[in-house]
């Protein structure tokens, strides 16, 4: 059991730094990855000038899957952690900002998913 979790943090952690690379590419300096608070945790935290971009990745077998994946209970941590974070910030109110969605599936590039939820 040990090693099966060990292996899934490693792919999670590989799908994380594949998905930043991929908004890297796209314009989007990465502000925070696996950003944790009291009330949730997002995998990766994006900006592009005003807008800043809260991403959940999945790595799974079908970009369908990956969507799937994203629960309403998960997307509602997000979302708080979200709002925590631009709550954190000097230029917050000047923010706009949404909840994306990246899938990492076998032998492709990411996919990115915009205003998901």
């Amino acid at each position: 059991m040990a090693d099966r979790r060990k292996s899934a943090y490693r792919k999670g952690h590989r799908a994380e730094w594949f998905a930043a690379f991929c908004l890297m590419l796209k314009g989007y300096s990465i502000a925070a990855r696996r950003f944790k608070t009291p009330v949730g945790e997002v995998d990766l935290i994006a900006r592009k000038k005003d807008l800043v971009v809260f991403v959940e990745v999945k790595a799974r077998n079908t970009e369908q899957a990956a969507l799937d994946s994203i629960t309403a209970s998960a997307q509602k941590r997000i979302e708080a952690a979200g709002e925590w974070w631009i709550s954190q910030q000097l230029d917050g109110a000047q923010l706009s900002w949404r909840f994306d969605a990246i899938a990492v599936v076998p032998r492709r590039w990411p996919i990115h998913f915009e205003n998901v939820w």
